[in-house]
C-alpha cells in the first residue's frame, strides 16, 4: 500500500512576496536605476556604428551606412596596431598583476597579530582611493627625468635613464602603476575566501603532521580554486579594457604607436574628430569580442568542473 502523496504548500503571492520585501527592494532600486541609465540606456547608441551619424539630425535621420565603419576599421592599420597593444598589456598584466593579490591574501592571511594585518591591510588599500593624475604623478617624482631615481644615479656618476619616456618598458610600468595602485584593493575577494575556510581542516592537517606548505597546497589553494576560476574568467572578460585614462595621461610621453589601445583609439579617431560611428564600430567591436572572451573563459571554467559565472 503506497504512502498518500503530500500536496506541496503553495508559497506566498507576488503581491505578498512584495510587500514582505518592499524595504529591500527599495535598497536595490538606486542600484538598479544607475545600471539601467549608465549601462543599459547607451545600448541604444550601437546602431551608429552602422550609420553616417550627424549629431545635428540625429540618430533617427542619419545615413544608413551598413557595414562600411567596420569594413574602414579593418582596413585601418592604426586600429590593428591598436588591438596589437591592447593583447599585448593585457597579457603583461595578466601574467604580472593577477597572482600578486592571491600572494597578498594569503601573506596577510598567515599575520597572527590582528592590529598588524588591519594597518597593512589599510595601507595596501589606499592607492586604489587615489586618482590615475596623482598616481602618474607620484611614478613620475620617482622614475622621471627629473625623479628621484635620476638623481641618485647622477649623484653617483651613473647614466640617467627616463623610465616614464621609454617606449620599450612602457608595458612593464603600466603594468606597475596597476600593481601599485590596484593589488591591495584586488585581495578583499581573496581575503573573504580564506575566512570561509573551514578552519578544522587545518587543525586536522597539523595534527596528522602536515607542514605549512603542506597545508597551503592541500587545503588553502583548493578552497581559493573557485574564487581564483571566477576572478579570471572576469579578468579575462574585461582583457580588452585596459586602463583608458592611465594610458590616456601617458600617451604624449611614449607616443600613440606604444600606448594606444582600443579605447584611447576609439576616443582620438572617433570622438575627438567627431567620427562617431568610426568610434562607435571600434567600440562594438571590443564588446563582441569581450563577450566572446567571457564566455569561452566560462565554458573552460565548466570543463575543469568549476562554476565560473554561472552554473551549468
Amino acid at each position: 500500500m503506497t504512502a498518500p502523496r503530500t500536496q506541496r504548500r503553495p508559497g506566498p503571492g507576488f503581491r505578498v512576496r512584495l510587500l514582505r520585501d518592499r524595504s529591500l527592494l527599495l535598497m536595490t532600486l538606486p542600484a538598479v536605476l544607475l545600471l539601467v541609465v549608465f549601462n543599459y540606456v547607451p545600448l541604444f547608441g550601437l546602431v551608429t556604428a552602422f550609420q553616417e551619424y550627424d549629431p545635428l539630425v540625429g540618430v533617427w535621420y542619419s545615413r544608413w551606412a551598413g557595414l562600411e565603419q567596420f569594413e574602414r576599421l579593418f582596413s585601418d592599420p592604426l586600429f590593428w596596431g591598436a588591438l596589437r597593444n591592447t593583447l599585448y598589456l593585457s597579457f603583461v598584466q595578466l601574467v604580472l598583476f593577477f597572482p600578486i593579490p592571491i600572494a597578498l591574501a594569503l601573506l596577510l592571511n598567515s599575520l597572527i597579530s590582528q592590529r598588524v594585518k588591519n594597518f597593512i591591510q589599510s595601507v595596501v588599500y589606499l592607492p586604489h582611493f587615489f586618482s590615475w593624475v596623482l598616481a602618474i604623478t607620484i611614478f613620475q617624482q620617482m622614475l622621471g627625468g627629473a625623479g628621484a631615481l635620476n638623481q641618485f644615479l647622477r649623484s653617483n656618476d651613473i647614466g640617467t635613464w627616463d623610465i616614464m619616456t621609454d617606449p620599450e618598458t612602457f608595458a612593464l610600468l603600466v603594468t606597475a602603476q596597476v600593481i601599485w595602485k590596484e593589488a591591495g584593493w584586488g585581495i578583499i575577494v581573496f581575503l573573504a575566501a580564506l575566512a570561509a575556510i573551514n578552519t578544522d581542516l587545518y587543525e586536522a592537517a597539523a595534527a596528522d603532521g602536515a607542514g605549512r606548505w603542506r597545508r597551503l597546497w592541500h587545503i588553502t589553494l583548493p578552497g581559493l580554486r573557485g574564487v581564483i576560476v571566477l576572478m579570471l574568467v572576469l579578468r579575462l572578460g574585461n582583457a580588452l579594457t585596459v586602463g583608458f585614462e592611465q594610458l590616456l595621461i601617458q600617451r604624449e610621453a611614449v607616443g600613440h604607436d606604444t600606448a594606444d589601445v582600443l579605447d584611447t583609439f576609439s576616443f582620438y579617431y572617433g570622438i575627438a574628430t567627431n567620427d562617431y560611428s568610426y568610434g562607435a564600430a571600434a567600440g562594438l567591436f571590443k564588446s563582441v569580442i569581450s563577450l566572446l572572451m567571457i564566455w569561452g573563459a566560462n565554458k573552460l571554467a565548466h570543463a575543469f568542473g568549476e562554476d565560473g559565472l554561472y552554473r551549468r
